[in-house]
């Protein structure tokens, strides 16, 4: 007894199919960040304000310490300026 292959063509159609079509080449793309003007103001902000918050941390300690001392030329010369606008 002799028994035919069964894989012919009209079997399956979907593989024939698949041969016949060109190898797609995957396009690859790589990952692109922009980052808005806006921000990158609000990162260097924070960097502002950490270095302000350690100058302030330094004249509490200073005057915690009896160390911190005020030049009042200064400070007047500044008031003046300030109301004469």
């Amino acid at each position: 007894m002799k028994i035919n292959p069964t894989n012919k063509p009209y079997l399956n159609p979907y593989q024939k199919q698949m041969q016949n079509q060109p190898m797609k080449q995957s396009n690859q793309q790589s990952d692109k960040v922009e980052i808005s003007n806006k921000a990158k103001a609000m990162q260097e902000s924070n960097t502002i304000e950490k270095a302000r918050q350690d100058h302030v941390q330094s004249i509490k300690q200073q005057v915690q310490d009896g160390e911190y001392d005020v030049d009042l030329k200064k400070t007047a010369e500044k008031l003046l300026e300030f109301y004469r606008g």
